[in-house]
């Protein structure tokens, strides 16, 4: 009991509170309405960061190789205009 009072007074904060994709929103349960021990959380948050640092590797690979696709086509028009 002490314990969901605690928790009702904390506001969701990214690190408590995931997308469960077109669901909406859990709290570190595992979708059976039991609440995940401290080991599966841990284990669950590894997993999710390691999910969303492939993500954002994946978003900068995409970022650079646009600029440079961009810097390319630049550079191939100043050389059209010049010549």
């Amino acid at each position: 009991m002490a314990m969901r009072s605690v928790l009702s007074r904390i506001s969701p904060t990214p690190l408590t509170m995931r997308a469960s994709g077109p669901g909406g929103f859990r709290y570190f349960s595992d979708g059976k309405g039991r609440v995940l021990s401290e080991e599966e959380r841990a284990a669950e948050n590894v997993y999710i960061q390691k999910m969303e640092r492939e993500k954002l590797e994946k978003l900068r690979l995409k970022a650079e190789k646009e600029k440079a696709e961009k810097e390319k086509e630049q550079s191939e028009k100043k050389r059209e205009g010049t010549q």
